[in-house]
């Protein structure tokens, strides 16, 4: 169907082209990455083409403009300019009055093509009071466990596989799995191969797989996550199956071996029906 042309409406955007002074600009926490790549921001500034540097896009909030998009660009420049950049202006694309999560929002779409990591996209996501975000961050925490890249104790930064445990599951089977892998192995356990494994484990079993039992039987093997990893990567090799799938039938492996108790199917037979 073709649209009705019509010249008597134009379709505007929200923001408006205006002259913003850099030392007006400030980066929002929430609607930014962690930290500033200085290296990028050195590279801009070493080939600045004005030509080319684009349009960041800001919003104006309390006097002050937060830099949505282009936060590399608008450093690059102030090195560029050098001494009193705070006295220069760009070109920005500005918005007015957004709130926090509004930039946030808007950092979103703003950057969905481009190359945003998981781990950013998730923190501003929960900034921004996305639900999905919010539960997950909920489920971990109820874990004992924090969402973090620092891999300090009780921290988890695979938010890609949170994320796919939760929406295949749901937020009981993220939350006991999580449980399993911190009782059995600690914060070495956290990664996503094994999140994603002993989340399809407690999402296939349910009720028949008791965590205690579970736990038990995982942390006691002789070599760890070594023994459930070596077995996956033997199955991996073997059968060709997706890594996840592989960590789930070494765990049913490893707690079947246990005296006594009921066995649980097992995952390959159980994975054809």
């Amino acid at each position: 169907m073709t649209r009705p042309h019509n010249t008597a409406r134009r379709v505007e955007r929200a923001a408006r082209l205006t002259w913003v002074p850099l030392g007006l600009m400030r980066f929002p926490q929430m609607a930014q990455r962690d930290r500033i790549n200085q290296a990028r921001v050195d590279h801009i500034a070493a080939d600045m083409d004005l030509e080319q540097i684009g349009t960041p896009t800001v919003n104006k909030r309390g006097g002050l403009f937060y830099v949505l998009d282009g936060m590399h660009r608008v450093e690059a420049y102030k090195v560029w300019i050098g001494e009193g950049w705070e006295d220069q202006q760009l070109h920005c694309w500005t918005y007015e009055g957004l709130t926090e999560e509004e930039e946030s929002e808007t950092f979103l779409k703003l950057n969905d093509t481009l190359t945003v990591t998981a781990f950013d996209r998730f923190r501003i996501g929960f900034n921004a009071g996305r639900a999905e975000e919010v539960e997950i961050s909920a489920v971990v925490q109820a874990a004992g466990l924090l969402i973090s890249l620092s891999r300090a104790e009780g921290t988890v930064g695979a938010v890609g596989t949170l994320r796919r445990v939760y929406r295949r599951d749901g937020a009981a089977v993220l939350g006991r799995a999580l449980g399993i892998i911190r009782d059995a192995y600690g914060t070495p356990g956290l990664d996503a191969p094994i999140i994603d494994g002993i989340g399809l484990l407690c999402g296939r079993y349910n009720g028949e797989l008791d965590t205690a039992v579970a736990v038990q039987r995982l942390s006691s093997a002789a070599g760890s996550i070594a023994a459930l990893m070596n077995r996956a990567y033997f199955a991996k090799n073997q059968s060709g199956a997706p890594l996840s799938q592989c960590v789930a039938a070494a765990a049913v492996e490893l707690i079947n071996r246990g005296k006594g108790g009921k066995k649980l199917p097992n995952w390959w037979k159980g994975d054809a029906a």
